[in-house]
């Protein structure tokens, strides 16, 4: 799918006010189940809200996990951050911060131990390709605010990123390593002091091929406390982060922000 096929499927998702109500309970309580999510909109059958779900899916606008029987549904911003990337940054560049922190409440982990942050993207390359822009220095440089990731990348080697003046920004361990396919980390944000002083969190960055020439990333947080700070940093940053990141894949260039 080329990048304004997906950028099509948005708008189509969008154009439905019966996804939109979906997408709106969501923003206000991520992590719903489906049965939570039909009660939004009683009109409609089960299957009704399946079939808006689905759609709602396939245009990357809800990334979903499976919590013993029950499905849960996340809202994924990375979509409306391609239209920014598009058009907002050119012609209205006073409202990037209200775009990119498209959420201000994360849904607190459950008992029954859900993702508290998932954020999904389909991006043109091979799973081999993103799984060493992930993990080479020279490449996060380019994506990952400025930042040079380091390890030997074995399951409990320490991990850093840096900038490039060697000032650490964040550090950790790496929990889980399965190339190309998953990279599990605990992640301790150091890059000032009220957010150091916060415990870390479990990042785990999970690829999945599609056919031979895309594969999707799905970029999963826990172990925060709501209404944290790193809560408020996540929300924005990791959209960023994914969305340089698809970039620097599809067209060899850094993304440049206005």
């Amino acid at each position: 799918m080329t990048r304004d096929e997906e950028l099509a499927a948005v708008f189509r998702a969008l154009s439905d006010p019966s996804r939109r109500t979906l997408l709106d309970s969501l923003f206000d309580e991520d992590g719903q189940t489906t049965s939570r999510l039909e009660m939004r909109l009683p009109g409609l059958t089960r299957f009704g809200v399946m079939r808006h779900l689905r759609v709602l899916e396939d245009a990357g606008l809800v990334t979903t996990r499976r919590v013993g029987r029950q499905k849960h549904h996340y809202l994924n911003p990375v979509p409306i951050r391609a239209l920014h990337d598009r058009w907002i940054s050119r012609y209205a560049a006073p409202v990037v911060g209200a775009m990119v922190a498209l959420r201000e409440q994360l849904e607190e982990v459950s008992p029954m131990g859900e993702p508290q942050h998932v954020y999904s993207i389909v991006i043109r390359t091979a799973p081999d390709a993103l799984w060493e822009a992930l993990t080479d220095g020279d490449q996060t440089a380019r994506y990952y605010f400025g930042t040079r990731v380091a390890s030997d990348w074995r399951p409990g080697a320490p991990i850093t990123y840096r900038y490039p003046d060697g000032t650490l920004a964040a550090d950790g361990e790496v929990l889980e390593v399965d190339p190309p396919r998953r990279l599990a980390l605990r992640f301790h944000a150091t890059w000032d002091a009220e957010i150091a002083a916060e415990p870390p969190v479990r990042m785990t960055w999970q690829i999945d091929p599609l056919g031979d020439a895309a594969c999707r990333l799905t970029v999963t947080t826990d172990g925060y406390a709501p209404g944290s700070r790193i809560e408020r940093d996540f929300s924005g940053g990791i959209v960023t982060i994914v969305s340089g990141l698809k970039t620097l894949l599809e067209t060899g260039q850094p993304l440049v922000l206005a």
